[in-house]
């Protein structure tokens, strides 16, 4: 099934026989954040909001608007799956070894238990081979709508035994309740704030660099599922500070100039 977009996975479900509008992202995030919450608490659109809102620049107040909406939206596509899985609806779940995939996949896992539902998975493989190339994806954002038909050779149906264990390590993860969660030799792990602090640290030195740069390089070079918003967010912290130095500002916090701004 391909969908008209290709928003974060967080898990990315969809009814197996349907169209592109029975497509339901579930984007919330869930590797950020207290996790006690429920995933459309007011507390869980405010961090989506704030997220999506740090580094928009030259933004309107419609636009400002329509990024506060951003919670909602996930809140309402969450009923919509609930109502689907309530008419006894088989659907089928899209993820991948993102951090806020996984989260978002034994999130929903935990809820599946209180249904009977056929739940048919695709797990986002390794790598797919193109022609003569062979191309890695990181999560689900990356594919183009066309292609997601040629990953259902992938498509397997989920166990009631396997449904249960993720939604107990999800409750495992929600009792440690850490400000962070990632993927760490397979496994979704509770972590500290500071724990993807040391890529900044090694790509950034007393040489001026701009942001985008910066979080670019460490996207590109360990791709470990997270998104750009979250570095941006620690580069800001370390700026507030005093560790991080602004060189050259800009509205746009991306095209800052920055550089350590001494001894750790």
């Amino acid at each position: 099934m391909a969908g008209k977009k290709t928003p974060p996975e967080g898990a990315f479900t969809g009814w197996v026989e349907g169209t592109a509008e029975e497509v339901v992202c579930l984007g919330f995030m869930l590797d950020i954040g207290d996790i006690k919450e429920s995933v459309d608490s007011q507390y869980r659109k405010n961090l989506i909001y704030s997220m999506y809102a740090q580094n928009q620049y030259g933004k309107s107040s419609k636009m400002d608007e329509e990024l506060k909406l951003a919670g909602e939206i996930y809140s309402n596509e969450l009923l919509r799956l609930k109502k689907c899985l309530e008419e006894d609806e088989t659907i089928r779940v899209w993820y991948s070894d993102a951090p806020y995939s996984r989260c978002g996949f034994y999130s929903l896992c935990r809820m599946l238990q209180s249904y009977k539902n056929e739940v048919h998975v695709v797990k986002l493989p390794e790598y797919a081979v193109r022609k003569t190339n062979i191309v890695s994806y990181r999560n689900w954002g990356e594919v183009s709508a066309e292609e997601f038909a040629g990953f259902l050779s992938h498509e397997r149906i989920l166990t009631k035994e396997e449904v249960r264990m993720y939604a107990l390590l999800w409750i495992e993860l929600t009792e440690e309740n850490s400000p962070l969660r990632a993927v760490i030799n397979g496994r979704v792990t509770s972590v500290p704030e500071d724990f993807y602090d040391f890529l900044i640290w090694k790509g950034l030195t007393c040489k001026p660099v701009k942001e985008a740069r910066l979080i670019g390089d460490i996207l590109g070079y360990f791709q470990i599922g997270m998104g750009d918003w979250w570095f941006a967010r620690r580069i800001e912290y370390f700026i507030q500070q005093g560790k991080i130095k602004v060189m050259e500002d800009f509205e746009n916090k991306y095209a800052r100039v920055i550089c350590l701004a001494g001894t750790l």
